[in-house]
């Protein structure tokens, strides 16, 4: 079988993957925290047809004579740039200037990190709960859940850029909480596993988190009325389809060329 039917099927579906990987960024521009996703390749084994010797004569060849046997995926990377701020009435929108993250604790314990601070209240059974979209109680800085009263009117309450709530009193004046939101970060943020949600679960690649309360590192701050919208950027993953379509198309091509190669080849006998 001819070596370029493998190379040119290898890469229509490596393509494939990029035009999904694209497809989710796009439909994703207006996820709240959406971090945009990049498709990576790498070559598969190369074929030696002819090392590296000497001609008949004694020439040394320079080079070996190898042939590639095509491409497949070898990563998606999420590239964690800061993304658009936009304004937004609910006094638990919190956007994240830096490169912190918010804890969540799941169901089953598992304490997940997410950069979508579209946060609400619900009732829990000690009080107001802060929890994101799915219901998940966000943690503070302590790795407790973040807790209210339940006589709290959530419009009243107070973040400062270092997460601590606050407040406000009838005379204007502010009371302080003792209350922190957690931030946290991750020496390699592109290795944590994406999860359904725009969270994120701590891996070996990612390293553990590192909290910003204790651990040295440059702080991140906390944008009260902002959430932070989608980095993806619409123009160039439109410029990204068009190339990868380009792509798609010229492998499949070269499928039609050795095809009819093939098809010369067995009419030769005739």
């Amino acid at each position: 079988m001819m070596r370029s039917l493998w190379s040119a099927a290898s890469g229509m579906v490596s393509q494939q993957t990029n035009v999904d990987t694209i497809a989710n960024n796009l439909a994703n521009v207006n996820t709240t925290g959406y971090k945009t996703e990049k498709a990576e390749f790498k070559t598969l084994l190369y074929q030696t047809i002819k090392t590296e010797t000497t001609t008949a004569n004694g020439a040394r060849k320079p080079i070996p004579a190898q042939v590639g046997l095509g491409t497949r995926p070898a990563a998606i990377t999420s590239m964690f740039s800061q993304g658009a701020f936009f304004a937004s009435d609910s006094p638990t929108a919190f956007a994240i200037d830096g490169a912190g993250f918010f804890a969540v604790q799941s169901p089953d314990g598992e304490t997940l990190y997410t950069r979508n601070g579209d946060l609400k209240l619900a009732l829990g059974g000690e009080g107001l709960v802060l929890t994101n979209n799915d219901g998940y109680p966000v943690l503070d800085t302590e790795g407790e859940p973040v807790t209210f009263a339940g006589d709290i009117v959530s419009s009243r309450l107070v973040a400062t850029n270092d997460g601590k709530f606050l407040l406000r009193n009838d005379d204007n004046s502010l009371t302080d909480l003792d209350i922190q939101i957690g931030l946290y970060q991750f020496n390699n943020p592109a290795g944590l596993s994406k999860l359904a949600g725009s969270v994120f679960a701590v891996t070996d690649a990612s390293g553990e988190a590192i909290n910003e309360a204790d651990g040295d590192v440059l702080r991140s701050s906390i944008k009260q009325g902002y959430v932070e919208g989608s980095n993806v950027q619409v123009a160039d993953e439109m410029v990204n389809l068009i190339v990868a379509q380009r792509a798609y198309e010229m492998n499949s091509k070269a499928i039609q060329a050795s095809d009819e190669m093939l098809g010369q080849a067995n009419q030769l006998k005739r």
